[in-house]
């Protein structure tokens, strides 16, 4: 039995539209209008069945004259209460997949068009197999068959959004044009509505349109046959047949065809609620008066209470008409229908308490309210508006402010004794740190009031920056807020072979330009050469060197004052044995697990474990945290990673694959000074172009940090992708959100938001989402002086952007900038964006001309280049 909660009224979508702002109005015979215009997949059936069945423990009760169908509420009194219930429903809507190949008249290229006929906010993950490659079974396609606006998913797959081919069309589409004489043999995919975030698949499958007429039908194929091979020239067919995998397909016929598949999307829809409750023109009764626009048959199950225990119990008559006794416990009414809804009214016993119901709809399901069962005050009711309604929502509003100005004022009570004691010169270490662990527990509740609506993070303002210690651990994980981040290699860094040893040479230079962290690349045993494919996790001998010489690497590292976090990969691993069916799922090594640690929902490894509690990556199993014994081999691994090799903390690859609250435990276990989550997925697009709001992309990253507890940070994914639609369009308007503050993660969590330009995907010589070039110091002039952490990549400091770089961290370092510094945005226009930061640095980017105002403070020039430039305040 599904249920239903309805949710906050800030949440309602449905109140936000000029059509239901103007039925919110109780009046005596309420028209809420709120469901027009929808497409609605519900049966017209009645709700009550004549079956015996149907009518167990069920006796019909006759209804009094005075509840008659037709609700006249002009003689009653005054309103003594009155109140609105929003409600979100899911609702199913049907659509098609269509599915065409085809070569456009007058071109050599054929086409693959994939398209989708539901409202949404689609993407096309997909990717391509290719001839003779037995072992992968999605890689990345050529560039050249890549649409406009496409993004590269690690190196397996992209993502591409789908366009309607015009304004008024609810069509969406992708077109895909490729080389029929190239190596690429299928082309797999699944759709990714970016709105709900679900997933859409052929049969349980992934998509796969086969470029080939040899492949095997492995249950996910879309078309039995989609092309022939040519005679052989001696008539050998089956010889010609066997040739053909062992080649390209440079000699097929493709052939053109079009096929359509089911869809069904669950779609959440905003519904109403309303209550009023009047004086009856009737001696010692009341009328309540219910109505909902929810379409389709609507049945209240009801009762009222004597107590503020509100104990449901049947009240005495006149009652509604189809109103049925349900075990002697409560009533049930089918609600009268209306134009626009369903309604129906109710007369009691003014001397009753509360009046309890929840709603059963035709498609059986339950609607209560967060959870509990509906209530609304008889007793005592005087002309008030409830909390639910409009004036409820503004209560609520100020109950939350009155939460938070609490928990702010505590904070500033709890930063009030940390700085006596510092005035007192009073070090005890353990009291600093049991401080400031309170305030980020006070902080990370502060943020979960605002979660649901604008998401924000508490000021740290009150925290002065001339008391902060840099090498005070304000919390495990996320390091002392002063952190700048190196990542210590690239795509290439294996080729050496003797990395580590190559890396040692260069970390008393790397200390010097003031970092503090390096993270360090993948350490296992892996399938690929980057170590990204894990196989043996205790086997450290990996392309980059030995175990003994990363424990070198790591001593010299601290020698010189780095902390060093490694590359853990934690979603997927790749198996050293085949199961009966020839799949790879069978694990070896000191983890020897079966295929019981992989999850049940990846078509691709067969795996007996529980559903992924987060996106599939499809080159390897992916392992189902679920498992106890999974959890708690993870667990003991990256306890003896930091024992044995040293590191102080992690760099957690793919975290979009399994939930945030199996991080929390992994980093509450290992305990490590500083963690990052690689939370990459794709940024909102219309039409191609990125849009001016990525609030819904921030707050996927910001949840998954919240699902951790705030242990670990994120890589500002959001951030990253603005500064390119800044750069490459000059629309530096772009860096000021609705509210005034930076639009990435680091204007909504700066504590938790680890800032970049490029790393080992992006950059490097794989260059999937390359920073606009010539531009790469307007980004680090932003990322290194505003809160956050900032993460530099190897690239930038080996190449003739070191001494910019090293002119800001030592910037950065002077002014004492921190994860939670403060950021004033003064200009954020077409060609410039300006800020000053903790009223030390000002700085801006852009060809536009900005100078800070001397006023209160005088600035002088510290740094200047092309497209940017930052001053310091003069002491």
């Amino acid at each position: 039995m599904a249920t239903i909660a309805a949710g906050s009224l800030l949440q309602n979508p449905m109140l936000s539209s000029s059509r239901c702002g103007a039925n919110l109005s109780l009046k005596p015979v309420y028209s809420l209008d709120c469901s027009r215009n929808r497409k609605l997949l519900y049966s017209g059936g009645a709700f009550f069945s004549n079956s015996t069945s149907c009518r167990k423990n069920i006796h019909v009760v006759k209804a009094s004259s005075t509840g008659t169908a037709s609700i006249d509420t002009s003689s009653f009194d005054d309103v003594l209460y009155k109140d609105i219930f929003p409600v979100n429903r899911i609702e199913k809507v049907e659509g098609k997949i269509s599915i065409r190949l085809d070569q456009p008249k007058d071109q050599l290229q054929w086409r693959l068009t994939v398209g989708c006929n539901l409202s949404g906010k689609w993407i096309l993950h997909w990717g391509v197999s290719y001839v003779d490659d037995t072992y992968s079974e999605w890689d990345q396609p050529p560039k050249d068959m890549w649409p406009h606006g496409s993004i590269p998913i690690k190196d397996y797959a992209i993502e591409t959004p789908m366009k309607k081919p015009s304004e008024d069309d609810e069509f969406h589409e992708v077109r895909i044009d490729f080389n029929p004489s190239s190596a690429v043999e299928a082309i797999h995919f699944v759709l990714r509505d970016e709105e709900t975030g679900a997933w859409y698949q052929h049969k349980g499958r992934d998509f796969k349109v086969p470029l080939a007429d040899y492949l095997e039908d492995d249950g996910d194929m879309i078309q039995e046959k989609t092309g022939t091979l040519p005679d052989s020239s001696d008539g050998d067919d089956q010889n010609s047949g066997n040739e053909s995998n062992d080649s390209t397909n440079e000699n097929m016929q493709l052939e053109e065809f079009y096929e359509e598949h089911p869809i069904v999307k669950e779609v959440s829809v905003g519904n109403l609620i309303s209550v009023a409750v009047r004086k009856s023109p009737d001696a010692g009764n009341i009328a309540l008066n219910l109505e909902t626009d929810i379409p389709g048959d609507v049945v209240v199950h009801w009762g009222v209470c004597r107590d503020d225990a509100k104990t449901w119990e049947v009240p005495a008559v006149p009652y509604p008409p189809e109103t049925v006794s349900f075990r002697n416990k409560a009533l049930r009414t089918l609600l009268e229908p209306t134009g626009n809804g369903s309604r129906a009214l109710f007369t009691l016993d003014e001397k009753l308490v509360g009046f309890v119901f929840v709603l059963k709809l035709s498609d059986n399901t339950w609607v209560s309210f967060q959870g509990d069962d509906f209530y609304v005050p008889l007793s005592g009711a005087s002309g008030v508006m409830g909390e639910h309604g409009q004036s409820g929502s503004e209560s609520e509003g100020i109950s939350s402010e009155v939460h938070t100005d609490v928990i702010i004022s505590e904070i500033r009570s709890l930063v009030s004794g940390l700085n006596s004691e510092k005035r007192l010169k009073i070090k005890v270490k353990e009291a600093q740190e049991s401080i400031l662990n309170e305030i980020e527990k006070l902080a990370a509740e502060a943020y979960s009031i605002f979660r649901s609506s604008t998401p924000t993070y508490p000021e740290d303002g009150d925290l002065d920056a001339d008391d902060a210690e840099p090498g005070l651990n304000i919390s495990s994980g996320t390091g002392s807020g002063f952190e700048i981040l190196i990542q210590g290699f690239n795509w290439e860094s294996h080729k050496s072979g003797r990395w580590y040893m190559e890396l040692k040479e260069k970390a008393s230079e790397i200390s010097s330009l003031g970092f503090t962290v390096i993270w360090l690349p993948p350490p296992t045993e892996s399938v690929s050469p980057e170590g990204y494919m894990p196989k043996d996790l205790y086997n450290l001998n990996s392309r980059y060197g030995t175990i003994d010489e990363l424990k070198g690497l790591v001593k010299s590292l601290h020698a010189v004052g780095l902390k060093v976090l490694g590359d853990v990969v934690l979603n997927h691993r790749c198996a050293q044995y085949q199961n009966q069916n020839g799949v790879w799922n069978i694990f070896g090594g000191r983890l020897n697990w079966d295929d019981r640690a992989v999850v049940g929902d990846d078509p691709h490894f067969q795996g007996r474990g529980n559903k992924s509690s987060g996106d599939n990556f499809h080159a390897a199993p992916n392992i189902d945290h679920s498992q106890e014994f999974v959890r708690k081999d993870l667990i003991e691994w990256l306890c003896w990673l930091r024992e044995e090799i040293g590191y102080n903390g992690w760099r957690l690859d793919f975290v979009r694959g399994f939930w945030g609250g199996y991080v929390k435990d992994y980093l509450e276990a290992s305990e490590p000074y500083f963690a990052v989550g690689e939370y990459w997925d794709s940024l909102s697009y219309t039409y191609g172009e990125m849009d001016h709001n990525q609030d819904a992309h921030r707050q996927r990253i910001v949840d998954w940090i919240n699902a951790t507890n705030g242990t670990a940070g994120a890589f500002d994914v959001t951030t990253k992708g603005i500064l390119h639609s800044v750069l490459e369009r000059c629309e530096y308007r772009r860096l000021s959100d609705q509210k005034g503050k930076p639009p990435g993660v680091v204007g909504w969590w700066p504590s938790r938001a680890v800032t970049f330009i490029e790393n080992h995907d992006t950059g490097s010589t794989q260059g999937h989402w390359r920073f606009p070039g010539g531009k790469e110091m307007q980004g680090y002039a932003y990322i290194l002086t505003h809160p956050g952490t900032p993460a530099v990549f190897y690239d930038h400091i080996i190449s003739n952007l070191r001494s910019e770089i090293g002119a800001f961290i030592s910037l950065r370092n002077r002014n004492k900038i921190h994860c939670r510094s403060i950021v004033e945005i003064v200009k954020a226009e077409r060609d410039v964006y300006a800020a000053i930061i903790d009223d030390r640095v000002a700085m801006k980017i852009g060809p536009g001309y900005y100078e800070p105002p001397n006023g209160r403070r005088r600035w002088s020039s510290a740094l200047e280049g092309y497209d940017y430039k930052v001053w310091e305040a003069c002491s």
